[in-house]
This record gives C-alpha cells, structure tokens and sequence, in this order.
C-alpha cells in the first residue's frame, strides 16, 4: 500500500504524481480482486476517474471504468446504454452535485409548492437508480446534495421555504431514506465531505465554469477516497482490527515510569480529556465490529494497571489479544494476526512513535499503518481513512469481539487435551445447515465478499444476486452456522451451486477461518450430498481457482474424496461421485437438531 493515499495526504501531490503512483501500485504484483465501475456524471468526471483507480489499486481492487458523456447521468440510466450495457458494470456511481437541481423552490412559494418540487426533483433522481438498477442489477453509489455556496436568505436560509439550504437538506434526507429502505444503494455524503474540505473552497465557482468540474480540483483526492471507502467496503476490503500501542497513545505518559496515578487520563486535564475521548471512540468502533488488540513495549503487569485507571474507558476484557512486551512490535503484529486467523493486512496499527510505525509498516506484511499525528488528531486520522467503512452492519458485526474472545477461550481448552478429537468432543458443538433463508441474506452476501483464505473460487456476491440464487431452482445453496459452548460462531459457511442434470457444479464454497480445523467443512458435505440425493444428483464437480491468499484450501477437494480431472496452470477441476453408501466425514458436529 502507498502511504500516500493514507489521510492525510497530499492532494496536490497525488494530482500531479498520478501516473507515478499507478505504476507504483500496478508493480506491486497480482492479486486484486477486477470491477467494472461505471460512473455517470452530471458534470466532468475524468480526473476523478483518473484519481479514483488509484485508491481502488491501493485496497487491492483493479477498476476498469465505462464514463458517461458530460452530464449524461439520466439518460444512460433511463434510456439504456449499448456501450454501457456490453461494458456490464459491478458498481454504478452516480456523480452529481446541486449544481444538478433543476427545481428550486421560487421566492414566496408556499410549502405545498415547495413539497411538489421536491417530489419532482427526488423522482427524477428515483427513476435513474431504479431502471439502472432493474436494468444492470448491480450496486448503486449515489452522492448527496452539499450546500449551495451562497444564501440568498442569509442564516433564514435553512427554513424558509424558499431557502435553498433548506431544499437541499430535505432533498438529502429523502436520499437518505430511499437508501435505508434498499438493498446495494449507498450514499456518498459530499454533503459531510464538502464540510470537511471546507464548502467555500469545494464549491468554488471557479471550477465549474471554467471546467464544468462541481467541485475544486483540490477536492477531487478527497471525493474519490470516500467512493473507494465505499466500494471497497462493499467487496469485503475492510479492516477487521484496530491494534494499539498504550503509552502516549490510549494515555498520556509512560506508566512503567510514571506510575498510573500520574497518567493523563480522564476530567482533571485537557490532555487528559483528549486520551479520555479517544478510548470512547475506539471503545465504540467494538460497536461495528473492530476487534480491538494491544501491541506495547510494557511490563505487562503495568499495561493491565494502565488499562484499569480508574478513568479509563478501555479495560482489559475490551481487547482479545493484549502484546505487553519487549518483542519488537512488528513481530508482535504477525502473532496477533496469527491467533486472530486473520491476515496481517487486515489490521490497523496505531503507535505515537514513528520509528515503531516505520518498523511495522516495513515487516507488517500488508498491516496500515496511519501517520496518527498529535493526540487531538487521532480520532480524526482514524475515522478519515474509512478503514472501517459501514455498508452493511449485521448481528454478527456487532457481536465478532464476543465471537473472538471465545475462540480464545476454545483455544486455552484445547491446550488442556493430547487428544484433538477429545478437544473437539468436547467443544459440543451444533450446526444449523439449510438452504439460505432471508434472515441471514445480508450476512451471507458480506462473507461472499469478506472471505479471501478459505474460498475456493472466490467468486463475489451482492445481496441482491444472493436472494436472486435462493429463488433459482437451478441452484443449490447452503449456509451454515455453528454454535458450541463458548457461544454463537453465526452464519460460518455458504456453497452455492448449479445443477445441470444429474451434476452439480459448486460456484462458490467457503469457510471463516474463525471456525477452521473444527470439521465444519465435512459437515457441510455432509449436508450437500444429502441435498444432492433428494434431487437425484449423481456428480458434483468442484472448482478451485487459486490467489494469492486461497492456498491453504489447494487440496481441500481431495480431503473431501473428489478426483482431480484437470489442471491448467494450478485451476482444477475436481469430481466426487455420489454413491449409496457414502461415509459421512463429519464425527463431531451435531447438524440441524
């Protein structure tokens, strides 16, 4: 990744080094994950374009990009698109901006008259998402309306009826719930971005008149990191983990040295108060998901007496992994990575020291490391990288600390057996394997796009072609949750296949790897060829097409008993005959009782 697209970053550099960073990021090998984004303006696009193919390469997605004539937004989305049609898009980004309205409410106008033009003025935007959505079923970005960059009607602006501040504002919030109220839409606030940037400058009348640009070319890297926010988040690029360092980072001070009663933490000072108001920060983004971990050159007994100051928010039962050692700390990461499951660029590592940053973002194989900046700008450093961006927030979100303090807890026990099988006998464990339910939709999708080490074909899925495969009779789907008892896996596993025959072909099989070595993917053919039988499928043909990060499931066919057929350059395909006497391969899970 290049340091340079982290925020805060250059934007005159990035404007003026685009073609360099391109390079940079397409030398940095293979591996990215390719989408086709199609990006419909209401003015020029190109060098957003231009700037937003950097941010997709630096999270590992390689675009390619259909761009509409100059405000041509509408018609490609109602009227169809030959070019656009052929160039089958993943994701469709609607660029448009207030300079896009076109029914103002006029001066003296009564609030049913200012109704009726937001009712005209939201369907015209409606009736675009929705024949581009009926027409290329795929995810829509739509940005919201930013402030006009004058008021006619001064501070009244934002209540008069005739203030366009206040259209603006009431035409966002029918944005907004359209967007709640659908599947794959997502908004792109420029209205908070523009704010950020500063609205005079964003809106800088310059660009749009000499350019037809409806915002200052500066803005451009700003408004094109928060569309890749977006996009990578909906293709399971997330962060999963925030790893922080303790002195001078969660507190003020060095509590080996200083004791914690001297630590700056809490009411009594503004520096205090500043430590204070970044742990409530991070104590909530456990809220959304964020596995919190401690990497700290400490005694450890003095790190759990930092982390149970009397004003401190963080204690210690809020982290799964706590690192307080004199380990460098760029070792302690890969063995964070390691006891979590996850791949190490999926952590976010935050440290006020930049000599430990600069170790970790050398030797942290793929783990972001921000510039953090003074203690007033960690909260702001953090929440502009977007490394956690929301698309989606489901049950198992909201509960996966819970989930990965419990695999600790499995791991310890496990310690206590020579036996792995005794181990396992032990965990009592219970699966739920049926054909995907709606309930569970929303989750299903987000591991089709979240899952990169266990999944053979890696194939990725909207929600909305997820519900479309559980209606298809041609299809066969199955998800699996498990639960034993430390607590609740959730939704763990999902196969999707296509009959045609007597034969099914699997076009997606994966796994958490919260939940490996726990023979949950037997259990799971297990329930598949059972499946297979009740419709009198006789071969199952399976695919495995590998990446950079799906290596450890090369032989996975085999162990389940298919036969290789072919191989071309590591793609093979293999199949496993469905026989009367088939053996069950899983000995420890108790399914769908």
């Amino acid at each position: 990744m290049l340091k340079e697209l982290e925020y805060p970053f250059d934007s005159e550099l990035i404007l003026k080094k685009s073609k360099k960073m391109k390079k940079l990021l397409q030398s940095e090998g293979s591996g990215r994950i390719k989408k086709n984004i199609a990006v419909l303006g209401g003015s020029t696009t190109h060098d957003i374009v231009r700037i937003l193919e950097l941010f997709l390469l630096n999270h590992g997605i390689e675009p390619v990009f259909y761009e509409s004539e100059f405000g041509q937004y509408w018609e490609d989305a109602v009227f169809g698109n030959e070019a656009l049609t052929a160039f089958s898009p993943d994701i469709i980004y609607f660029h448009t901006s207030n300079r896009n309205i076109t029914f103002w409410p006029e001066m003296g106008c009564s609030a049913r008259d200012t109704g009726k033009q937001l009712d005209r003025q939201f369907e015209h935007f409606k009736e675009a998402w929705e024949k581009a959505k009926e027409r290329w079923k795929c995810p829509i970005i739509q940005n919201n309306m930013e402030y006009p960059f004058y008021r006619l009607l001064g501070n009244q602006d934002c209540v008069m009826e005739a203030g366009r501040t206040a259209f603006v504002n009431r035409l966002n919030a029918r944005f907004a719930e359209y967007a709640g109220g659908h599947e794959d839409f997502f908004i792109n606030d420029i209205n908070y971005q523009s704010a950020v940037f500063g609205l005079d400058a964003w809106s800088d009348p310059f660009y749009w008149h000499m350019y037809k640009y409806a915002l200052n070319l500066k803005a451009v890297p700003w408004l094109s990191h928060n569309i890749a926010n977006i996009i990578k988040s909906i293709y399971g690029k997330n962060k999963k983990s925030l790893v922080l360092d303790l002195d001078n980072t969660l507190w003020g001070g060095v509590v080996g040295d200083d004791g914690v009663e001297n630590l700056e933490l809490g009411p009594e000072t503004s520096m205090g108060q500043v430590f204070a108001e970044f742990q409530n920060y991070v104590k909530h983004l456990k809220d959304i998901g964020v596995v919190l971990n401690i990497d700290s050159k400490n005694e450890e007994e003095n790190a759990l007496a930092g982390l149970n100051h009397p004003d401190g928010i963080l204690k210690p039962e809020d982290f799964i992994v706590i690192k307080a050692n004199w380990e460098p700390k760029d070792q302690n990461i890969l063995k964070i990575s390691n006891e979590l499951n996850v791949l190490p660029d999926s952590l976010v590592f935050v440290d006020d020291n930049p000599a430990e940053r600069d170790i970790v973002r050398l030797n942290g194989q793929g783990a972001s490391v921000p510039e953090i900046g003074t203690p007033e700008q960690y909260i702001r450093v953090l929440d502009h990288n977007g490394y956690f961006e929301v698309t989606s927030l489901s049950e198992d979100d909201q509960k996966r600390n819970e989930m990965y303090r419990a695999n600790a807890m499995r791991a310890q026990q496990q310690e206590s057996f020579a036996d792995y099988g005794q181990y396992l006998d032990s965990l009592d464990m219970h699966a739920v394997i049926l054909p995907f339910e709606s309930f569970y939709m929303a989750r299903i999708a987000q591991l089709t796009n979240k899952s990169n080490q266990f999944n053979l074909t890696t194939r990725r899925y909207t929600q909305s072609e997820i519900e479309k495969a559980a209606r298809d009779s041609s299809k066969i789907t199955l998800y699996g949750k498990l639960t034993d008892k430390f607590g609740d896996n959730g939704v763990v596993s999902v196969v999707i296949g296509h009959v045609e025959g007597k034969t099914l072909h699997i076009d997606l099989w994966l796994m958490s790897c919260r939940v490996l070595k726990r023979d949950m993917e037997y259990a799971m053919m297990d329930e598949l060829v059972n499946v297979c039988r009740q419709r009198g499928i006789q071969y199952i043909y399976g695919y495995y097409y590998p990446t950079a990060k799906n290596g450890m499931v090369r032989n996975f066919y085999h162990l389940q008993g298919f036969e290789e057929v072919e191989n071309r350059n590591g793609n093979t395909i293999w199949r496993f005959s469905i026989s009367e006497d088939y053996e069950k391969k899983n000995k420890y899970i108790r399914v769908n009782q």
